[in-house]
């Protein structure tokens, strides 16, 4: 049997023993910035660490000061640029102790000032350095790992520590002179010095360059831009000097490779701190090179990976091309099964066949028990590599049959899954692909657990603001109307974007978009309390401006500092008018039936919650059969590079440019460059009119005695003005008793409307009255009440009643079976 060859199964001490060996094997001169960085990225594969740091005693000796680290960005872990001699931090107590200090999660929470870090749980050794003419110094580093730093890695520290030798002084720190093909980038500005050569490299022309530095990184491929970023953005460059690939689009059109070495010095002196490197073609250097700054540039690349399937990109990035791979799958582990997130190439003939029979969805989802060498590399924890003509059960030989690698992706005491790395033709694998492949495990295994917490607390978070909002929209009478929702991908809280649709009486509809100001649970809570709110006082049939005043007093009243901005547009359907209140809200954007479009800038009143007594007017809106209503949140229209009004007037010109008739794909289309960094609501509405305008008449009816009798009259009148005739008794008596209730129960103002449409018939009655008529449940023959509303119940194909202006409404409907003759 062919012998499996694997990679960390040799004892921990011979681990000590490789660190000597590969500090030996530096060919840098002591006390030069690129054995500083060396020694610190060899920790990183040595010691377990995923952040390791230099500190010396600044120029005035009262601070422990930043020189070099490497690994993920110190933000994830809350670690400063610099520490004071006499204050209390480990650093600090280690360099005056003369003593290094391990400390667990628990020791650092009750340092003073601690607080939550985005990495959560993690360990902290800070260890003395030698003394120097410098004053020594001291290294820390971060380490992911349960239980942190064992024996083996601590001993590993201490052997890098010794090793540390500082960089000489930079002196008065004025600008020296840079080399060929070099940047020199203010970090506070974003404006940058280059050169000819460089600029030759973007192919562009001296007079062509404004400085900018968001001018180069636009010519960069899209899918490498995130990796850049990581580099150029203050927030995730670490101090020292970082290296990686990237590729460029050309005003040709064709692609370049570029690899920029950069280091970022710190702030000094009043000067902000800067950004300066070197870019060179990477098509004109040797292939391979520094397999410890590929495990540099991929943990850069994981710091900021997002998602579960970010982290699948980041790997691939980081290792399919420095090592020539023909494929790569990277799975999660979920009780027995991989579920792969990330294939590379994506096409299922790429894979195995028992992968392509597991195929359930986008991505295979292939049980561990089918694959028992890979089952035995997840059981024993270490990577492992069988070279071409490794006898392999078909699932694993036909990923790699010129050589595989299985790499277990450890976080947490537990696998989180497997990245599976195939060669196609015989391939070689040198020390230096198994140390890179070594370490890139334990650094995608942390993000992978990272990234899936994130996704499933997204997941969480989109679920909740989903049952915030209405399930699905009602059908409207004469027009269509749809409505999208996204989360924003910047955070994991809940926002407080909403809409609502809302039939009412008469062929009414109200249209109402909203945003609660914030992103949490109490933001979340409210956005709920003010759609639910809005949509009662809709309901009891008040006008629009009362509807918003209403909500307004009402989020005034409650105990919160959170204010809301809400739009409201209530449409007669039948009428084709529109009344719009808007409370701080962005304004309604109109498109007519000709293509043309506008932003309708209506009076409007403050946001909800800010002022008890506030004026909130109404202003109509045209409406023609074919317009489209779009009411949306800012997020779609405003970001920190685009400005509201220029951003509604993109959004003019888009629906503008789209096919009203699929009001779904323009929703779609409006959506595909949302900003992502804020929630979005959209909400649009489509104007069809009604077949058949219903035809109807009002009467106020006198408090007199005979109050009825004129009720029935002014219905003959308008039944025989409409044609209707062959129903007029059960008409009139419904009418009788709906007027008769009316005038008995309640005090005040009774209105009686008759509305005729579709050769349907509705009688409603309206007085002041909230209480609603109660059917009795039995009538003895002696009773001389109480009868009416069995009467209309009778006589009706449906009755009911609806709350209106603090009153109540009555009506009953019946289906008419054809006009009268004369």
């Amino acid at each position: 049997m062919t012998d499996v060859v694997s990679e960390g199964g040799a004892e921990r001490s011979t681990r000590t023993l490789r660190a000597e060996l590969a500090l030996k094997a530096l060919r840098t001169d002591l006390g030069s910035p690129e054995r500083l960085r060396s020694v610190l990225e060899q920790a990183l594969v040595y010691a377990g660490a995923t952040l390791t740091l230099v500190y010396a005693p600044g120029d005035r000796g009262d601070q422990l000061c930043l020189i070099e680290s490497a690994g993920v960005p110190r933000a994830l872990y809350g670690v400063r640029d610099s520490y004071p001699l006499s204050g209390v931090s480990p650093a600090a107590d280690a360099y005056r102790a003369g003593q290094p200090r391990w400390l667990g999660p628990a020791e650092l929470a009750r340092l003073p000032g601690a607080r939550p870090t985005p990495a959560g749980d993690h360990w902290l050794a800070a260890l003395p350095l030698p003394p120097d003419p410098r004053g020594g110094g001291c290294l820390v580093a971060v380490s992911e790992r349960p239980g942190g730093f064992d024996t083996e890695d601590r001993k590993c520290l201490e052997l890098f520590a010794e090793a540390v030798s500082f960089p000489p002084p930079s002196g008065t720190g004025e600008s020296e002179p840079l080399p060929s093909s070099s940047f020199s980038l203010a970090m506070d500005s974003g404006r940058v010095e280059v050169d000819d050569e460089m600029l030759r490299l973007f192919g562009l022309a001296p007079d062509e360059f404004d400085g900018k530095v968001e001018t180069l990184l636009s010519m960069t491929v899209p899918e490498d831009l995130p990796t850049l970023m990581s580099v150029v953005e203050a927030d995730h460059m670490s101090i020292g000097e970082r290296e990686l690939e990237f590729r460029i689009l050309q005003p040709s059109g064709d692609q370049r490779w570029l690899r920029l070495r950069a280091r970022l010095l710190p702030a000094a002196d009043g000067r902000p701190a800067r950004l300066v490197g070197t870019v060179a073609d990477a098509s004109k250097l040797r292939s391979g090179g520094n397999e410890v700054a590929r495990v540099q540039r991929l943990a850069a690349a994981l710091a900021t990976a997002g998602t579960v399937r970010d982290v699948g990109q980041a790997v691939v990035t980081a290792l399919r091309r420095p090592l020539n791979a023909d494929r790569i799958a990277l799975a999660e582990l979920e009780g027995d099964r991989l579920v792969v997130t990330v294939l590379d190439p994506p096409e299922p003939e790429s894979w195995p066949e028992v992968w392509r029979t597991e195929w359930r969805s986008e991505w295979p989802d292939a049980p561990v028990r089918t694959m028992p060498t890979l089952e035995a590399a997840l059981r024993e924890g270490r990577a492992a590599i069988w070279p071409a003509g490794t006898p392999l059960e078909a699932a694993l030989a036909d990923v790699g049959p010129g050589g595989l690698a299985v790499l277990p992706l450890p976080a947490g005491g537990r696998m989180a899954g497997a990245c599976l790395i195939g060669w196609d033709t015989p391939h070689d694998f040198g020390p230096d692909e198994r140390a890179l492949l070594t370490a890139s495990a334990g650094l995608a295994g942390q993000a992978l657990m990272r990234a899936h917490a994130f996704d499933a607390e997204h997941e969480l978070v989109g679920m909740l603001q989903r049952t915030l909002l209405p399930r699905r929209l009602p059908p409207l009478p004469g027009a269509e109307a749809v409505a999208r929702y996204l989360p924003t991908t910047a955070g994991l809280e809940v926002g407080g974007d909403w809409y609502d649709v809302i039939p009412l009486p008469d062929n009414h509809v109200a249209l109402v978009i909203g945003d609660v100001q914030g992103h949490n649970a109490q933001a979340a809570t409210l956005m709920g309390q003010m759609r639910t709110a809005l949509r009662a006082y809709a309901v009891e049939g008040h006008p629009p401006d009362v509807v918003v005043s209403h909500a307004n007093r009402l989020l005034t009243g409650m105990e919160t500092d959170l204010f809301a901005t809400c739009c409201y547009v209530d449409v007669d359907m039948a009428e084709g008018t529109a009344w719009c209140v808007r409370a701080g809200h962005l304004p309604p954007v109109l498109r007519h039936p000709d293509g043309t479009t506008d932003i309708v800038v209506t009076e409007g009143g403050p946001p909800l919650g800010v002022i008890t007594q506030a004026d909130f007017p109404m202003s109509p809106l045209p409406l023609r059969p074919g317009t489209v209503v779009a009411l949306t949140t800012d997020g779609l229209v405003e970001s920190s590079e685009l400005e509201m009004d220029d951003g509604l007037r993109r959004l003019a010109g888009q629906l503008g440019a789209a096919d009203p008739a699929h009001l779904g794909l323009v929703a779609d289309a409006l959506l595909a460059d949302a900003n992502r960094g804020d929630d979005v609501a959209l909400l649009l509405m489509r104007y069809d009119g009604l077949d058949l305008r219903p035809l109807r008449e009002s009467w106020t009816v006198w408090r007199v005695p005979e109050a009825v009798r004129h009720a029935r009259r002014f219905t003959r009148r308008a039944l025989r003005a409409w044609g209707v005739g062959d129903e007029p008794d059960a008409i009139l008596l419904i009418v009788s008793e709906l007027v008769t209730n009316a005038l008995v129960h309640t005090d005040g103002q009774v209105r009686l409307d008759l509305t005729l449409i579709n050769d349907r018939m509705r009688v409603a009655v309206a007085d002041s009255s909230p209480r609603s008529p109660v059917k009795p449940t039995s009538i003895g023959w002696e009773a001389t009440g109480g009868r009416g509303i069995l009467l209309v119940e009778a006589l009706s194909a449906t009755w009911g009643t609806v709350p209106v202006s603090g009153g109540k409404q009555v009506w009953a409907e019946l289906p008419l079976i054809g006009p009268i003759g004369d």
